[in-house]
């Protein structure tokens, strides 16, 4: 199972563009207040448990950490959603979506297409 790591600072935003130079990265882009998003949450934790993703995961609480969320938004030049998730690699956007599209298999045939 592999965990994932709440960006709550620039600093932590920097550290995982970094690592996407490393491995894939995938960021989730939550609100705490949303029901769609607790889903897509659950999706996603779900996907963190299978045990199958080669990539580092991150959170990021849309609410809560709002001017992460947009400075996040203007360096992947994608509009924001929420919720929303992102897989980062080289620095780049590879795979975006949002809402009810975010989906466990979803997020396995954007990381085999990677």
């Amino acid at each position: 199972m592999t965990d994932f790591k709440e960006l709550q600072t620039k600093e932590e935003l920097e550290q995982m563009w970094k690592r996407s130079t490393e491995k894939p990265v995938l960021v989730l882009k939550h609100s705490t207040t949303c029901p769609i998003s607790a889903e897509a949450f659950k999706q996603y934790q779900a996907f963190l448990e299978s045990g199958a993703d080669p990539a580092e995961a991150y959170l990021v609480k849309v609410i809560e950490s709002r001017d992460l969320s947009n400075q996040l938004a203007e360096e992947t030049g994608v509009k924001h959603e929420s919720p929303q998730l992102f897989l980062l690699q080289d620095n780049h956007v590879r795979w975006h979506t949002s809402h009810s599209a975010i989906t466990e298999d979803a997020i396995n045939q954007a990381l085999q297409q990677a």
